[in-house]
């Protein structure tokens, strides 16, 4: 197949060199590693692999409003399964991938929604039996083998976990057939509405006390704001009254249950601004030692605190007041984009930086926080180069992705990779049009997107270990494992511009005294600066890029960089 390289060969030569196997993580080692020793690769696994065709429609049948099942909607089911991520490990690992994240597999409510607005549960998250797997992705021994498969090479399993809501069961007496607005406690402090579960319907929650329309609040939809932001059903879904004694514990015991059964690594926690602090602070604790107890002494635990702004404190709060051990890095997402595209200067990196002391735990937390540039929520990193520099031709979009997947891999965070954007994916959006199909896709709205790096597109099986992200991807993880610093070490912002340009970052592991300077370049032009360092220094050793092999002067350090280029040198 013919791919976008031509003029790509003098700019990316670094990059198509690149070594594509990391080195091999031993499974025994696995239980001692840190989460900031982790490369987490995030999938739908609806959109990943189908390794077995006889589960496309989860055993049901009739159409898709029955099934689930059609592959050529966006919105609906599509075939991949736990089948297709055990036969895909490989790929997954060669990438330099340790653990993997993926939405819910629980068992779904297979279609939702009013007339005219019908989707499939395929993404995971209107659960209705919290205990097993969803008969579309497998089985719960099928679900067994792939986490004994995945611990045997050494990698860890991370589950995304929902306790704000079910699947949408309960309807309103008073409003049928139709969204009901928001009830407030103040207005009606008993009951907001009077609700009714339809015939057939009355047990199909799993575990039984979820049937108890006593345990969700029944105050009609959220707005997202305020009160209702905790208290609302979002979009329709049921909400659990998490104030409830009896939901705390319910969903601690089925929580714990996943790790007695299967021994998974993490959690993952799906809407977790919209719960009340209160029930993070009993639930996390608890899971974190009942982990423990069980031989998982570093389970990691990231919560969703979803936002699309810069607002460092607001994430914070929730390690703070609710207790999580550590939250998605949303705000590294929007710096990243900001800075990569130019629209921001590189000091909006050291504005989120500065912040790392408000988590419960300071910098130390913030070196557990998932970073990542795009997710299948809010979208694509390559569709924000895309929108922000429409004129740019595919090399210049490829090199501001890979500066950004530099950014991620070596600054203070833990890199999770979306599935797809390691093969050029951009989509249409966010939401379901940047959920494409990794095997080949029968959806006409993705197969028309023109991938950033290939000429490939979604309609062609994308699991190519040679694509120009991929294996970039893949070179900075085995730097990652190679270099101690790069995973536990401290971070010193050294330089920043108020316009696009230079931002440099020293990485230092406080155990070992190990020293990794990183630069990077988000103009387009080219750069020439110096880098105030230790006096101490006395040389400096080529990790990536291009490294002076000494200080210029005691205590400063000359760098050149070219357009959306970086280095990383090891400090001696």
């Amino acid at each position: 197949m013919t791919r976008k390289i031509g003029r790509l060969d003098s700019l990316l030569k670094f990059t198509l060199l690149a070594t594509f196997a990391t080195t091999p993580i031993l499974a025994q080692t696995l239980r001692d590693r840190l989460p900031e020793d982790e490369v987490i690769y995030f999938v739908l696994p609806d959109r990943f692999e189908n390794g077995d065709r006889t589960n496309d429609k989860g055993g049901l049948s009739g159409d898709r409003m029955v099934t689930g099942f059609d592959p050529s909607h966006k919105g609906f089911y599509h075939g991949g399964d736990l089948a297709g991520l055990v036969q895909r490990l490989d790929y997954i690992q060669g990438m330099g991938a340790t653990a993997i994240w993926f939405a819910p597999i629980f068992r779904n409510k297979p279609v939702q929604g009013g007339p005219g607005e019908e989707s499939a549960g395929y993404h995971g998250y209107w659960v209705t039996d919290f205990t097993s797997v969803d008969p579309h992705f497998g089985s719960d021994a099928e679900f067994k083998a792939f986490v004994d498969a995945a611990h045997a090479r050494g990698m860890k399993v991370y589950m995304d976990i929902i306790t704000n809501h079910s699947a949408d069961v309960i309807q309103y007496a008073e409003c049928p057939n139709s969204a009901c607005s928001y009830r407030s406690r103040a207005d009606y402090p008993d009951k907001a509405y009077t609700p009714i579960v339809p015939k057939g319907e009355e047990k199909v929650k799993v575990p039984a006390w979820m049937n108890d329309v006593q345990y969700y609040h029944n105050r009609g939809n959220t707005t997202f704001r305020g009160e209702n932001s905790i208290m609302g059903d979002f979009v329709g879904l049921d909400d659990f009254a998490t104030e409830n004694p009896r939901v705390v514990e319910g969903f601690i015991d089925v929580y714990k249950g996943w790790i007695d059964r299967f021994g998974i690594d993490g959690y993952r926690i799906d809407t977790a601004r919209h719960v009340n602090p209160e029930f993070w602070a009993v639930f996390a604790p608890a899971i974190m030692a009942h982990a423990k107890s069980r031989g998982i002494p570093n389970f990691h635990i990231f919560g969703e605190v979803a936002s699309d702004g810069i607002d460092v404190q607001a994430q914070a709060l929730h390690t703070r007041v609710a207790k999580l051990p550590t939250v998605l890095d949303f705000v590294f997402r929007r710096a990243a984009i900001e800075t990569v595209t130019g629209r921001a200067g590189t000091d909006l990196l050291a504005t989120l930086f500065e912040g790392d002391d408000l988590y419960e735990g300071g910098k130390q937390t913030a070196k557990q926080l998932p970073s990542f540039l795009g997710n299948h929520d809010f979208g694509r990193f390559a569709r924000e180069m895309r929108v922000a520099h429409p004129e740019a031709d595919d090399a210049e979009i490829l090199q501001r992705v890979l500066l950004g997947h530099a950014m991620m891999m070596t600054l203070r965070g833990v890199p999770t990779i979306y599935s797809g954007d390691e093969q050029g994916f951009a989509g249409d959006g966010n939401d379901q049009d940047a959920r494409e199909d990794m095997f080949p896709s029968k959806v006409a709205v993705y197969n028309d997107n023109d991938l950033v790096g290939t000429d490939a597109t979604t309609a062609d099986s994308n699991f190519d270990t040679r694509h120009p992200i991929y294996t970039a991807i893949a070179d900075l993880a085995k730097l990652r494992h190679e270099q101690v610093a790069l995973r536990r070490g401290d971070q010193i912002v050294r330089n920043y511009s108020e316009k696009p340009g230079l931002f440099a970052a020293s990485r230092i592991d406080p155990a070992s005294g190990e020293h990794v300077l990183i630069a990077f370049n988000t103009s387009k032009e080219a750069l020439n600066a110096n880098v105030e360092v230790e006096k101490s220094v006395k040389k400096l050793e080529v990790l990536r890029g291009n490294c002076p092999s000494a200080p210029r002067l005691a205590g400063s350090v000359a760098v050149s960089l070219p357009a959306f280029g970086y280095m990383v040198c090891k400090v001696k």
